[in-house]
């Protein structure tokens, strides 16, 4: 008689037993959705916020510029800007006046806020005064430097000032091909031919009077095949033609791929020729910021590509390891320079927080975070971008103390160097102290500020 009352509380009590667990479940479920929507709400805001940290920040940059840089007598820009944006230097930097037209050019294309006559008129500005003053038409080289009035000053045995050269003028080209179309392909034709003479040039590097001694070992450098494959993405927007110089595309991976060490889990600035470690401060170099950008170059250029899925695994490797190396645990920020082997960098600047190296990875972090949705690569993108908005920009709300050198028996600097003059200081000591109070200088343009702020303002906004 007592067997099924105890079958019947064995049931109840399985059955209370999983209303229970059932109940803990739906509870447990409830809190963990409701931490997930928490955390998916509190990153949506983050990325607003961001977001419109990037806007403004590109705005503040654009008008720093526009400001203080363009040479309404002679064309170009200044690129030589004290903390307020005064000229301190009358000097042009050619391949900073190539970087600042097709920036300036690029956000007339891509942004409706900027796509005004007084952005297209400064791009103009730069475009022609390099047509005119910057290239030598009788060996197509593109001078260094050169005065104001575009007297040649310095010619390098390097082919970067040609590269920015053919940028600005592929992208002022696509600026004003409804409004002109001649003009524009006739500038996207001139952007072609001097690309091909850099293509020649990278083959043969005595053209550009880089003459190797006997004793001088045969070394493999990074730079130059990122920057072709850079060159060759900004070619392609013109037409939206992704076949455009694929067969140099594809030559620039395997040269690019010889610095990534995956035993070492390092990249490599410099290697010999077949990719062989090199046992000198040059062979043990590394510059983390330059694979970090280049990691993201690959990324931009393996979109849509049948062996995207590798080309991916190497960029997000060099993203990866570079970070990791680079990153200063004790004071935050990335180095400039570190040897392989942790011996002293020959170069003095070696614990320096350089501003392009932190734009760059702000970059990088975001797009493999928006490619992988992986939480390291949103921590990363907040480490980085967190000390850098903190310490590079020159605004009230960082405010910004800037040492001026002794000027006993001198003349003494206006008070505006004392107080904010907007854009960014470029260059910070390892503690994140400002090292250097000028905005604009010889490296030091309107580029790698206001590319990041567009760049990952953009990516943002496509974020759900």
């Amino acid at each position: 008689a007592l067997e099924p009352a105890g079958a019947v509380r064995s049931c109840k009590n399985a059955s209370h037993a999983r209303n229970t667990s059932y109940t803990h479940s739906l509870l447990f479920s409830s809190l963990f959705f409701s931490l997930l929507s928490l955390l998916m709400t509190s990153k949506r805001g983050d990325k607003a916020q961001l977001q419109q940290q990037m806007e403004d920040g590109l705005r503040d940059c654009i008008d720093f510029w526009l400001k203080h840089s363009v040479d309404e007598e002679h064309g170009g820009y200044f690129n030589c800007l004290d903390r307020d944006g005064s000229v301190y230097d009358t000097k042009k930097h050619v391949w900073l006046q190539g970087r600042q037209a097709w920036m300036l050019a690029h956000l007339y294309n891509e942004r409706e806020e900027y796509h005004t006559a007084r952005v297209l008129q400064a791009a103009g500005s730069g475009v022609h005064f390099l047509r005119k003053h910057a290239f030598r038409s009788e060996d197509r080289r593109v001078y260094f430097c050169v005065a104001a009035d575009g007297k040649p000053v310095k010619l390098q045995r390097k082919l970067f000032a040609e590269c920015f050269y053919v940028m600005a003028l592929s992208e002022y080209a696509r600026a004003v091909r409804d409004s002109n179309a001649a003009e524009s392909q006739q500038l996207f034709a001139e952007a072609l031919a001097e690309f091909d003479t850099i293509v020649e040039f990278s083959k043969h590097p005595e053209l550009v009077g880089q003459q190797a001694l006997s004793g001088q070992p045969a070394t493999h450098g990074l730079g130059v095949p990122m920057i072709m494959l850079n060159v060759i993405c900004e070619l392609r927007r013109y037409n939206k033609d992704d076949s455009l110089y694929e067969d140099l595309a594809q030559a620039c991976i395997p040269q690019i791929r010889l610095h990534v060490k995956d035993d070492l889990k390092l990249v490599l600035e410099t290697v010999g020729p077949n990719g062989e470690l090199l046992d000198s401060p040059e062979g043990r170099l590394l510059l983390c910021g330059h694979a970090i950008e280049a990691g993201w170059f690959i990324l931009n250029y393996a979109q849509g590509k049948k062996d995207a899925e590798s080309l991916v695994e190497m960029a997000l490797n060099m993203i990866d390891w570079s970070y990791r190396a680079g990153w200063d645990t004790e004071q935050g920020g990335i180095f400039y320079f570190l040897d392989r082997d942790g011996h002293s960098p020959e170069q003095l600047e070696w614990s320096l927080k350089l501003w392009w190296v932190h734009n760059e990875t702000m970059i990088a972090t975001l797009m493999a975070y928006q490619l992988t949705k992986q939480e390291m690569w949103w921590q990363r993108f907040l480490q980085v971008t967190e000390y850098t908005m903190a310490r590079f920009p020159d605004s009230a709300k960082n405010d910004i103390k800037v040492f001026n050198p002794s000027t006993t028996g001198r003349k003494s600097p206006p008070a505006s160097m004392s107080r904010p003059g907007g854009e960014w200081f470029g260059y910070l000591n390892r503690d994140g102290s400002v090292s250097q109070r000028f905005k604009g200088g010889p490296y030091k343009g309107c580029f790698h500020v206001p590319r990041a702020l567009h760049i990952c303002g953009h990516i943002l906004s496509q974020l759900e």
